[in-house]
């Protein structure tokens, strides 16, 4: 298998630049997230390109990952389905306007009741639990379901983000394949999908293709199906030298075996994929102010107007983001610690390589579209960023910067 690896030659036609980055920092404050709708377009249009051959093709973007709507607006002209995880993220794509049948609802461990509302608005359904199935299928057996198996393989690079092992929450063994179809048939319910997704990350393009043939054969006990969904997880490159999934190789090689699998099965069907990172991820950038520089016996920290309130990744999964100085881009580099303004450890990046920084510079996170914004919070009563989408030539506010009022809005003040 062949890697893509991040360059700058590829990454310099790809990203916007520090002037244009710095002026948006200017016009609408810090700290503030960025996101590029031409790397959106680009990235859409590559998955598409990648599987052209295939007939029937849904791309059903992963809202979770940035869930703005007019994020979701740019990608359902682009012509993209939904992939939603509660129902608050299918009444937003509705607002957005994305059509019922354009939506597919993939919870876990959420409740029976959210489960029938969502159905009641025409979405698609995925049940990845045996009692919920059963339920579902005795109270609603012509409502058309899909079923999220595990496939027990583990195809991503982070246990964390990797959800298709074997002690994993996600989904339905394959081992109980066989309790599946007894519900079924006692049911008589409408199985319309089959679905795995088996992380975050994925490295080895042979391991999703080992998942995918466990698919087909789960696919296969089924005789009255409308489409199979591969899920996602295409990993994006963090930083220089880094690989990423080759998905015009995984294309040419999953495109190959499904047509093969469609003259088995007897008919076309649809091939669906959920990518979230994949699609937004590179298109984001976080931007926020040095506030203070401060040197230790052994380390120089440059403290920003943000925290883990904001960009909680670094701290919660481990993750790397690129960080640059677009205030000084070609200045000489020093080695930075760069930490934020919570009342607790949130370290961004231990002893990096930045130009150097001055106090009123502005740093820019690369990398920051896809769970960034929306995994943010009011820790330490702080407001949440603004946002802006990038589109010719031209910034768009699309979220409004919090206020105070904002804090306060659902809160009641009693005589105490």
């Amino acid at each position: 298998m062949e890697f893509i690896r991040w360059n700058d030659s590829f990454a310099k036609n790809k990203v916007m630049q520090p002037s244009e980055l710095e002026a948006l920092a200017q016009e609408f404050g810090n700290p503030l997230y960025v996101y590029d709708a031409e790397k959106i377009e680009f990235q859409y249009n590559r998955l598409v390109n990648a599987f052209s051959k295939v007939e029937k093709l849904r791309i059903n973007y992963a809202m979770k990952a940035l869930s703005n709507v007019s994020i979701l607006k740019l990608l359902k002209n682009l012509g993209s389905g939904l992939d939603t995880v509660s129902i608050q993220e299918v009444q937003l794509g509705l607002h957005a306007g994305f059509t019922p049948d354009k939506i597919i609802f993939t919870p876990n461990g959420v409740s029976f009741e959210e489960i029938e509302a969502v159905a009641q608005l025409g979405v698609q359904i995925n049940i990845d639990n045996l009692s919920v199935l059963e339920h579902f299928g005795t109270k609603h057996p012509k409502v058309p379901v899909c079923i999220r198996i595990n496939p027990h393989v583990m195809a991503g690079g982070n246990e964390n983000i990797s959800v298709g092992h074997i002690d994993s929450k996600f989904g339905i063994s394959i081992y109980q394949i066989p309790h599946v179809l007894r519900i079924v048939e006692n049911t008589k319910m409408h199985i319309n999908g089959i679905h795995m997704h088996t992380g975050s990350d994925i490295l080895d393009i042979e391991v999703f293709l080992y998942a995918a043939e466990i698919l087909f054969d789960t696919a296969k006990q089924f005789k009255d199906l409308d489409f199979l969904d591969f899920g996602s997880g295409f990993k994006v490159p963090y930083k220089k030298d880094d690989i990423e999934t080759n998905v015009e190789e995984l294309g040419k090689k999953l495109t190959k075996r499904y047509l093969a699998f469609e003259k088995e099965y007897g008919r076309e069907l649809t091939l669906a994929f959920e990518p979230g990172k994949f699609l937004v991820s590179e298109a984001g950038y976080f931007l926020a102010k040095v506030n203070v520089v401060k040197q230790t016996t052994s380390t120089v920290f440059a403290g920003i107007d943000s925290g883990f309130n904001h960009l909680i990744r670094p701290m919660f999964y481990g993750s790397q983001h690129m960080i640059e100085n677009i205030s000084n881009p070609k200045g000489k580099e020093r080695f930075y610690t760069v930490v934020g303004y919570i009342c607790e450890t949130d370290t961004f990046a231990n002893n990096r390589r930045i130009a150097e920084i001055h106090e009123g510079d502005v740093l820019c996170f690369r990398n920051a579209g896809a769970y960034c914004f929306s995994m943010s919070s009011n820790y330490n009563s702080r407001f949440k960023p603004a946002e802006v989408l990038w589109k010719d030539g031209k910034g768009h506010l699309i979220r409004e910067r919090e206020t105070f009022e904002d804090l306060l809005q659902n809160q009641i003040m009693i005589e105490v």
